[in-house]
């Protein structure tokens, strides 16, 4: 079980994440901030992104804008959905 870590995300105490879920600064970042509840919610959006925006997660730019929305959905305005999309 994760430490408990006052979350970002959801702007309440919940458990964190049990180990850095990605590289750099921004990892490390996520770990110290983010808990496992928000962290699924990212997956989930991030799964959403890919798939409107037909992304491949090997292409650099992919990445890079994907890393960025990382960074908007946890620590800035938050990542939207592309203007297109409709949940199911």
């Amino acid at each position: 079980m994760g430490e408990l870590v006052n979350c970002v995300r959801l702007k309440r105490e919940a458990e964190g994440l049990d180990r850095q879920p990605y590289p750099g600064e921004l990892g490390k970042r996520i770990l110290e901030n983010v808990s496992k509840e928000a962290w699924q919610e990212w997956l989930r959006h991030q799964t959403m992104l890919i798939n409107e925006y037909r992304l491949s997660p090997v292409d650099p730019k992919a990445r890079t804008f994907l890393e960025e929305q990382m960074e908007k959905f946890f620590f800035g305005e938050g990542s939207e959905a592309p203007p297109d999309f409709k949940p199911e």
